[in-house]
């Protein structure tokens, strides 16, 4: 059976966990491997560790931080931030990494996904697509954790990276990220015909319930939570029990 992921995001810089309202006015949350370990003891089906540097520092800092953490802790580890070649993605990969996801350099480079995918299948790589509005009513793909326009819409971005060879999209609302107003829902409606890989949805969850109904769309197989985590506004156990009042298929914890 294919279970629905209840996934934790942590947006990093250097060993911290930090998050803001729109990818702006960040603040720091606390210790990478404290909050890392506390979702993983609490049943997170995933997590995802984006380093929002993207230097080089900021690489071998993330390399170093997921070597630390998956000696005590086993859970499926999703690694962005500053991948822009194939050595980029193993230096991750060896560090432990069980998906690198890219953005910026893939953008800039869409064969990078094919390398990467050659090298250790498409499931390992995941696009990670920063969506905002545009005034026609569109989404326009964003580079640079949401600094840049790329020049590309979401739905083109997304169509020319599956061909690429991506096993997974990631799609982060940038209007509603760090909110807790809710995940947009427009923008999912905006892609879901696009998709023929597992999607991943991110930016915004209001609580427990938003998560629960969006995870119980068929063509949803996750969704990325950071601040309402980071700030109490609702837990991986308050999920997974509003999951399974609404039927929605997820992972039975072992107790």
């Amino acid at each position: 059976m294919s279970y629905k992921r209840i996934i934790a995001r942590l947006d990093l810089k250097n060993h911290n966990v930090i998050k803001g309202i729109q990818m702006d006015g960040l603040r720091v949350m606390g210790p990478v491997q404290e909050l890392a370990t506390k979702y993983y003891l609490d049943g997170a089906d995933e997590l995802i560790m984006m380093d929002i540097v993207a230097s080089l520092y900021g690489r071998e800092a993330m390399a170093e931080i997921i070597r630390d953490f998956t000696k005590e802790c086993f859970v499926p580890i999703t690694v962005g931030g500053g991948i822009r070649t194939l050595e980029d993605a193993d230096l991750l990969f060896r560090a432990g990494a069980d998906k690198v996801a890219v953005n910026t350099g893939a953008l800039a480079n869409p064969q990078l996904i094919t390398e990467i995918a050659e090298k250790y299948g498409s499931q390992a790589v995941v696009v990670h697509v920063d969506a905002k509005s545009n005034p026609s009513g569109g989404w326009d793909a964003y580079t640079e954790s949401g600094r840049n326009f790329s020049g590309l819409g979401v739905v083109e971005w997304i169509s020319q990276a599956i061909g690429h060879g991506a096993g997974e999209v990631l799609v982060t609302s940038v209007d509603q990220d760090g909110t807790r107003k809710g995940l947009d829902r427009a923008l999912l409606g905006s892609i879901i015909g696009v998709i023929s890989v597992p999607l991943v949805l991110s930016g915004g969850t209001r609580d427990a319930t938003d998560v629960a109904q969006v995870l119980g769309l068929n063509e949803v197989d996750g969704v990325a939570v950071g601040a309402a985590l980071h700030y109490g506004t609702t837990t991986v156990d308050e999920i997974r029990e509003n999951c399974r009042g609404l039927g929605v298929d997820v992972r039975e914890l072992v107790q």
